[in-house]
């Protein structure tokens, strides 16, 4: 039984500040995170499903915010239902979100934003917090840690195994993936066979090439693998996927697709720059296909 309050997270409200605060007051806490109960126990009296026309989650509260309820679209996979409770949750916890008319209609559009920078209005701004409260709530990083610690060499079926862990889609669980993975990875979304989006993180994964709405570099083993659920991790062409600063060798790049319905896969990108040696380079006289098989083998040991 949770003894949560919101006396609990009085002070600063931003995302990784209430997720710091609840996990602190509820260390114990076991996956699937219980975002149900955490909601009740912070003041959430009703989580209905209704049959919603041009949203797919709201909040509705009083001005006062003493008390709220969340109301979803009917039939959402569980997976989703519990990201967008805690996407409202955290409209609810934060108290400079202001919503219109006493409350918050959330898109699918809204629910996929994830980005900080560039030209956001204040509401976009809103639901990347929200979004950003509810990856970290349901996918809190120690605990996500300790469970990626299980794993050497990535490999994109883990991508799945963390989801059905955590309780939460699988491409809510690549974004985690690619942002904590201690080797740079980027997990990218495909749309009939076009570039949809792609997570990374920036700090230590090189900058795409590709872009929204560009087809899939004819390079990629998504082009060779038809009927195959899952590929095997194999090298593959950067100069494809990958801008290139003038006079900087491309890192070794390798990449795995799992196929997905509707027309939907994931790609992952795995980028290891190399140590250049002016003197030795052991890669010299040696294929790609010898590069990558040398690379795995390390990873593996």
């Amino acid at each position: 039984m949770l003894s949560l309050t919101r006396m609990d997270l009085d002070g600063p409200t931003s995302p990784t500040a209430l997720v710091t605060k609840i996990l602190k007051v509820e260390p114990g806490l076991t996956l699937p995170i219980p975002i149900e109960e955490i909601a009740r126990q912070l003041d959430i009296t009703d989580i209905v499903d209704i049959d919603a026309d041009g949203f797919v989650g709201g909040l509705i509260t009083d001005t006062s915010r003493s008390t709220g309820s969340i109301i979803l679209q009917r039939d959402l996979i569980e997976e989703r239902r519990r990201f967008t409770i805690g996407h409202e949750l955290g409209h609810f916890l934060m108290v400079h979100h202001k919503g219109a008319a006493g409350g918050f209609r959330c898109t699918a559009v809204d629910m996929r934003r994830n980005q900080r920078g560039g030209e956001l209005t204040p509401a976009m701004r809103q639901e990347v917090e929200a979004n950003e409260f509810s990856s970290l709530l349901l996918m809190p990083p120690p605990l996500w840690r300790k469970e990626m610690a299980r794993f050497r060499q990535p490999d994109i079926s883990q991508v799945t195994r963390m989801a059905q862990r955590f309780g939460v889609s699988k491409e809510a669980a690549a974004r985690t993936y690619a942002s904590y993975h201690e080797q740079p990875i980027a997990m990218v979304v495909v749309k009939d066979g076009r570039f949809e989006r792609a997570y990374r993180n920036v700090n230590t994964f090189p900058t795409l090439c590709v872009s929204r709405g560009m087809p899939i570099p004819q390079g990629s083993i998504f082009h060779r693998a038809k009927g195959i659920q899952v590929t095997d991790l194999v090298g593959a062409r950067a100069e494809a996927w990958l801008e290139s600063d003038w006079g900087k060798p491309l890192p070794e790049l390798s990449e795995q697709v799992q196929f997905q319905a509707g027309g939907y896969a994931l790609i992952m990108l795995w980028a290891e720059m190399q140590v250049q040696d002016e003197e030795f380079d052991p890669d010299e006289n040696r294929t790609s296909k010898q590069r990558f098989a040398d690379r795995a083998a390390r990873y593996s040991r």
